[in-house]
């Protein structure tokens, strides 16, 4: 027990730390002002653009590295994937998201499975104990179908597995085909907000954005996700 808070204390420092640094380089060398304008966003959609241009493979090698760190740090998988549609498109911008989300939540996984395992166990094993033998009939279908109808914050997704004693193998390829369908509509929104910045010299307004087709249409779909995956929700995690 004592292991396991030393472990969290860690976990806890090395997270505040990343994102203080993170946070310390940002507004070092830029304001908040410059941040939250159009012109600052659309300049850095060209500077991306341009980098894709010239060494799309660096530039994804990077994400997927940067992805990881973040997953490993319990960082949201949303905001990932907004963000690699807006810079690769949304085909790159999901091939990239769901390498690093796959590969940062597995590594996450094993680290938890070894060291924080009897306190994820001792939290969340009343609350889900249910799941138990869903898991033990076939391990990776409902690893499947918990990793596409979510429901659970994505940090406590990636480590409640441990409860379950869950294969590796089966762990990674469930999480990288589980995601796809979310990620793909999410990188579908970046990519799209990508296409009007380029069109638009001036910022758009709320109406352009939302009757945009490269905006709506994700955003149907997303809500139609939705709809589906609470469906299944209550028939995966009440039965």
């Amino acid at each position: 027990m004592a292991k396991s808070k030393k472990i969290k204390l860690f976990i806890g420092l090395f997270y505040i730390s990343a994102v203080g640094l993170f946070l310390y380089f940002i507004f070092t060398k830029f304001s908040f002002q410059e941040i939250t304008s159009y012109e600052f966003i659309k300049n850095n959609r060209d500077y991306f653009y341009d980098l894709r241009q010239t060494n799309l493979f660096l530039l994804g090698v990077s994400f997927i590295l940067f992805s990881i760190l973040w997953v490993f740090a319990a960082g949201f998988g949303s905001p990932l994937a907004l963000f690699a549609g807006f810079i690769f498109g949304k085909w790159f911008g999901l091939l990239f998201t769901v390498i690093g989300l796959s590969i940062g939540a597995t590594l996450l996984y094993v680290f938890a499975n070894y060291f924080l395992k009897e306190m994820i166990r001792d939290r969340f094993l009343n609350r889900f104990q249910k799941l138990e033998e869903k898991f033990q009939k076939s391990e990776f279908l409902y690893l499947l179908v918990y990793r596409f109808i979510g429901g659970i914050p994505f940090q406590i997704q990636n480590v409640l597995p441990c409860i379950f004693n869950v294969k590796v193998y089966n762990y990674f390829w469930s999480t990288f085909l589980g995601m796809i369908p979310s990620l793909f509509i999410i990188n579908s929104i970046g990519s799209g907000l990508e296409e009007i910045i380029d069109q638009n010299i001036n910022a758009p307004s709320v109406i352009d954005l939302i009757t945009s087709p490269s905006i709506y249409i994700p955003l149907i779909a997303f809500f139609g996700l939705l709809i589906v995956t609470i469906f299944f929700r209550k028939v995966f995690y009440k039965n």
